[in-house]
């Protein structure tokens, strides 16, 4: 039976080679075919189990399968899946986005993170009548033409000069963006200053893809922002809900004056949303605004009553007392545990990150930037994670993304194939 499997996942990976570009939808490149999840596992059409760490890419805070979660999504599904016009859930789920953001004062859904990246990014334009924005390399806002430009450059420029990370990108993209080394306050302010006549915002992620904040950096953009009258957008597509009910805003204690969401707010289902000012978000409504400063936003499936009801689920999980102090708790172990094992070993390693989300890099020092981990041992790392997943553990090529669902036997099964991969790495 096992055999029939096997062939089984086999005849679907040279399919979708056949079928489309890569062999893969674009995100995890592996030569694999998920089947099914339940709470913090996942099996492969070959009947392979594995702990799942790649939760989605980070939707599936809460674990595959909630009980809750599906038992909210069947009675919708007997209402109806989507109507291209209001619907309970939805606006139910914008007042609790609203209420949970400290930006929060009016919210308006789309259906991917990039759309919500890239529409505050217009938004911010239209209130500020003004075209450039401020990114920080190696800060990932999307698919966006503006997102796309010094996401992750193997050979980085020099400050503040774009490097598109994609073919078709026009040139007039490139001249609208202005790129920063994250956690440099000092270089920051005086890019913002010198371009202020022409800048309508900065957009961060305030955790940066594995990078913390430095004490002070969120803290002096939000104070140059204030001064400058530039908009504050903080991408919490990744740390909306993960990293406090409230977000990375929350958890840092910088309010932004618009924050793009996405991943857990839709409980496994595709939707985003653009919460903040309601003097920025006046733009979104044609009463509003004169007709030239109005910004248009319309999406078949925005605010999709069937991922807006698995959002409202999943956050009522979220809201049950002790949820995030278990969260941090086992985050905070593994991280430790990780770096232990690393360093027992004698393997120059930093493990890097929040509890929610972290990894390790293999290298000596610190990283405060993009810049600083392109000095890790990436034919290590991508050893090491081959090991890992062979002991039952997938991950992406970077991010530990963790679920309230992982219990003790997850967690003793990821440190045994961490030691095992860390005893292949140091022969």
């Amino acid at each position: 039976m096992q055999q029939e499997h096997d062939a089984d996942e086999r005849e679907l990976i040279e399919l979708a080679k056949r079928v489309m570009p890569g062999g893969h939808f674009g995100n995890l490149a592996m030569e694999i075919v998920i089947d099914r999840g339940r709470g913090g596992r996942v099996w492969d059409a070959s009947g392979n189990e594995y702990v799942d760490y790649l939760l989605g890419s980070g939707p599936m805070l809460i674990g595959h399968g909630h009980p809750d979660v599906l038992a909210a999504v069947e009675a919708q599904l007997a209402k109806g899946t989507t109507f291209f016009a209001n619907s309970e859930p939805g606006i139910r789920l914008a007042a609790e986005l609203v209420d949970a953001m400290d930006c929060g004062e009016q919210a308006r859904f789309l259906s991917s993170g990039s759309e919500a990246t890239f529409y505050a990014m217009r938004v911010a334009r239209a209130f500020r009548g003004k075209d450039k924005v401020l990114k920080f390399e190696g800060g990932f806002h999307g698919m966006s033409d503006y997102a796309l430009m010094s996401m992750a450059p193997k050979r980085p420029g020099n400050f503040p000069t774009p490097i598109p990370d994609s073919a078709g990108i026009p040139q007039v993209s490139r001249d609208a963006m202005l790129i920063a080394p994250f956690n440099d306050a000092e270089l920051a302010e005086s890019l913002m200053r010198e371009h202020a006549d022409d800048l309508a915002a900065v957009i961060v992620e305030p955790f940066q893809r594995l990078i913390p904040p430095a004490p002070g950096f969120l803290e002096h953009l939000r104070k140059l922002c204030d001064e400058l009258g530039v908009v504050l957008i903080f991408d919490e597509v990744v740390t909306g809900f993960r990293f406090a009910y409230g977000g990375a805003q929350a958890y840092y204690g910088v309010t932004p004056d618009l924050c793009a969401l996405g991943k857990v707010i839709g409980g496994g289902f595709p939707l985003s949303a653009i919460v903040g000012r309601a003097d920025i978000m006046k733009h979104l409504d044609a009463g509003k605004v004169e007709a030239e400063r109005f910004v248009p936003q319309i999406g078949t499936l925005s605010g999709n009553p069937i991922a807006a009801t698995a959002g409202l689920a999943t956050l009522e999980v979220l809201r049950r007392p002790g949820t995030y102090e278990a969260l941090f708790e086992t985050g905070r172990h593994l991280m430790k545990t990780l770096q232990g094992l690393c360093d027992e070993a004698g393997i120059p390693a930093l493990v890097i990150g929040e509890p929610p989300l972290f990894d390790v890099l293999f290298m000596a020092g610190e990283a405060p930037d993009y810049r600083a981990t392109l000095t890790a041992d990436g034919g290590k790392l991508k050893r090491f994670n081959q090991a890992v997943r062979a002991g039952g553990i997938l991950k992406g090529d970077s991010k530990y993304y963790l679920s309230i669902a992982h219990d003790d036997v997850d967690i003793e099964q990821t440190i045994a194939a961490w030691r095992a991969a860390i005893a292949q790495l140091a022969d």
